[in-house]
């Protein structure tokens, strides 16, 4: 039986659960569980005693346990909804606990809080009230400024937050009536029912580009500007190279050196060196922007940036980590100038296999910037400048691609959906990115850079403190899911073991292309994995394959890459283990921002979608049915990836029941069937720019069959 401890745990507090008043000993759960393996029912034991440990059970008397029933207070995280009402979050419980809106308290989305848990009743849910808030959430919104005489009110566009906020005129400043503007709150007083706030920023307009993509900064908790005081620093920051320093380095300034990047970039983290050496091996260097040169370790440019933890990739513009000066001039490995990087050098033979490496600080001088798609060329047509290091290098990038396959890696490798923008941020058109040899290329000698940094640290004996980039094996309830779901479409996967499974997704991604449901199954496998995240903990990289990986490749937009390079040059001197705690909250704090960077910008490309198909109303499109709730169906236009909601209110020719097994609706008395992956055709009813919503209502559906039967897990019922 394939079970890991994680998932076996959860099989036992089940058990439990479904037995509260017995009490049990670990050949009763092993026999509940069907465990006959002798190694498992001795992991059960085990886990007996650790789950009385975290209070979870109780020993009733040696090797006999009971269920131990929660009462009293729990601390956890407010999960609101947009009627008003709550879940907490927290880990003293396992299912999360219901707050009516009158019992919250004044307690927001994301605070943490301390609850009273109502004794039980016959209710499936546990309740309870808030009675104390113990660290704020978020205080800062959203919001379009309806004034009156002598107070306005900020009507707040965030579905978590419920509330309108009060402001009283003194708060007002200059904002004006209709306008978009960032209001905190300041007070909220017992008997109020809404709370009173203050406006700090006037975003402008809406509707119009800039006034928008701010707005989304800003929901997101994100910056839109650099504070004046940290321009002025960054500004005074020398570009001279001295010869002193030029002396402490390897200089490859006479290395044929070259960039590869997106043809609108500007801040340019990598570029790689080629040379044959006399031994006959390839000598290849990875050289990333020594960004800790000029940024002094809790100056103000570090901590600003610290507290950005990432650049920010909206629809149209990036958001720097970095104070323009650093990552677009003095850090960027701009071509024909010389410039200070951290590099990793490897020697490699034919078979792409490392025979030497080498870590540390070198000057170099870029020969050449191409954009993808002129390398792309040259790989193409066999013509354009350096092509025969462009060449061994595409040469030498499949082989290792090759070897990171054969190990488990998995190929996710989606289309990406751009729109072309004119100068006033409107979308004119849609267009497919994809990843060609040009991008594999960059793509592999970065994840060889960061594979082998990390294990010259993590590897030695003594593993010192370090940042990993890490991604957990993904959930077997969740794989098990999906395994079913798409056994109704004909495919398979098989998840006996991790290299098996790996092996069945790349084969499974491989079969979809060019199929109309390629995009659904392709985010449904996504869904399947757990997120990457940075943590001192090392656990591997499951969906790289990879035991030991990091970020080192791209300090001017990550922050986690500079607490790499400050790392790696602390070990090479040989100095002493950095402290962990400390870089256990910067590696979750940069997790945090990632998760937030992700979210604009889909909110960014969501608003650009509406934008794009508010002109198309009425039109008339084939789509896929890409997701389905108990408000409606999600449908993903196929020509352009645009998505939009069919209300189930308007499937008005049978009353429809959500069959959440086979994510699906089904007619009560027709029995028809409108199942995720579906093709069906869709007219534009309307696009709702303030909501970021495109509405969509249902003009013809192909029936296609399912076969068999999916019975997953139900969806949360939390629904904002």
């Amino acid at each position: 039986m394939n079970k890991n401890k994680k998932d076996l745990i959860k099989e036992i507090i089940t058990v439990f659960r479904q037995n509260p008043k017995k009490v049990l000993n670990f050949k009763q759960v092993s026999h509940a569980l069907e465990l006959k393996d002798d190694a498992l029912r001795k992991v059960v034991e085990n886990s007996l005693k650790s789950l009385t440990i975290q209070e979870l059970i109780e020993e009733e008397s040696p090797g006999k346990y009971k269920l131990k029933i929660k009462v009293g207070y729990i601390n956890g995280i407010v999960d609101m909804t947009a009627s008003g009402s709550a879940y907490i979050v927290s880990k003293e419980i396992e299912d999360d606990v219901f707050i009516a809106q009158q019992n919250l308290n004044h307690a927001l989305n994301g605070d943490e809080v301390k609850v009273y848990l109502f004794p039980k009743s016959n209710k499936s849910r546990p309740e309870g009230e808030v009675v104390e808030i113990l660290k704020e959430g978020k205080r800062s919104f959203v919001g379009i400024l309806e004034k009156s005489k002598n107070y306005a009110f900020a009507v707040i566009e965030n579905k978590s937050m419920p509330y309108d906020i009060f402001i009283p005129e003194s708060n007002l400043g200059n904002a004006q009536d209709g306008q978009k503007v960032i209001v905190k709150i300041t007070e909220w007083p017992q008997k109020a029912k809404n709370p009173i706030g203050q406006i700090t920023d006037v975003l402008g307009e809406p509707g119009v580009n800039e006034t928008e993509m701010h707005a989304i900064l800003a929901e997101f908790g994100l910056p839109y500007h650099f504070p004046k005081h940290v321009d002025e620093v960054a500004e005074k920051i020398s570009d001279k190279i001295t010869a002193e320093e030029i002396a402490k380095r390897w200089d490859f300034r006479n290395v044929t050196t070259f960039t590869i990047d997106p043809v609108d970039a500007k801040d340019f983290d990598d570029a790689l060196s080629l040379r044959k050496l006399e031994n006959g091996l390839w000598e290849v260097g990875v050289h990333i922007a020594d960004v800790t040169h000029y940024m002094d370790e809790g100056g103000i440019i570090d901590m600003e940036g610290q507290t950005r933890a990432t650049s920010v990739y909206l629809v149209d513009r990036v958001v720097p980590m970095l104070p323009e000066r650093l990552s677009n001039f003095l850090c960027s490995l701009r071509p024909h100038e010389e410039k200070l990087c951290f590099s990793a050098v490897f020697q490699l033979d034919d078979n792409a296999d490392i025979k030497k490496e080498w870590f540390g600080r070198t000057v170099i001088y870029s020969d050449r910037r191409f954009s993808y798609e002129e390398a792309q060329e040259v790989i193409e047509t066999g013509k354009g400048d350096l092509k025969e290091e462009i060449f061994t290098l595409d040469a030498l990038a499949k082989k290792l691609r090759k070897k990171r396959f054969d190990d488990g890696a998995i190929g996710f490798e989606r289309k990406e959906v751009k729109f072309n923008i004119d100068e006033n941020g409107k979308p004119l058109g849609v267009f497919f990115k994809e990843s060609k040899d040009a991008n594999k290329l960059i793509e592999e000698f970065m994840l060889l850079a960061n594979k082998r940094v990390a294990e010259f640290v993590g590897k030695k004996e003594n593993a010192k403190t370090f940042v990993y980039r890490i991604h957990d094996e993904p959930d077997l309830q969740k794989l098990s899911d999906f395994a079913k779901f798409i056994k109704l479409f004909g495919y398979s996967i098989n998840a006996k073991s991790k290299k098996s499974t790996s092996k069945s997704i790349n084969e499974l991604l491989d079969n979809l292309e060019g199929k109309k449901e390629r995009n659904i199954l392709e985010t449904l496998a996504v869904r399947t994995m757990a997120k990457a995240v940075y943590s001192t903990q090392n656990i591997g990289h499951y969906g790289l394959a990879f035991d030991h990986y990091t970020h080192f490749t791209s300090p001017i937009r990550r922050y986690p890459d500079v607490m790499v390079h400050r790392l790696l040059a602390r070990y090479l001197d040989n100095k002493k283990s950095a402290n962990q705690e400390e870089y256990e909250d910067l590696c979750k704090h940069s997790s945090d921002m990632e998760q937030k960077s992700a979210l604009a910008e889909r909110a960014s490309i969501k608003y650009k979608q509406v934008e794009f198909m508010k002109d198309k109303v009425g039109e008339i499109y084939t789509g896929v049915i890409s997701g389905v709730t108990e408000w409606g169906l999600y449908v993903e236009i196929i020509e352009n990836q645009c998505e939009g909601m069919i209300s189930v209110r308007d499937l008005d020719d049978d009353q429809y029941i959500i069959d959440e097994r086979n994510y699906c609706f089904r007619g009560k008395f027709t029995n028809k069937v409108y199942a995720l992956g579906d093709e069906i055709t869709i007219k534009i009813a309307a696009a709702n720019l303030a909501k970021k919503q495109l509405d969509f209502v249902l003009e013809g559906h192909v029936n296609q069959e399912k076969k068999g039967e999916f019975k997953g897990d139900k969806k949360d019922r939390r629904k904002k």
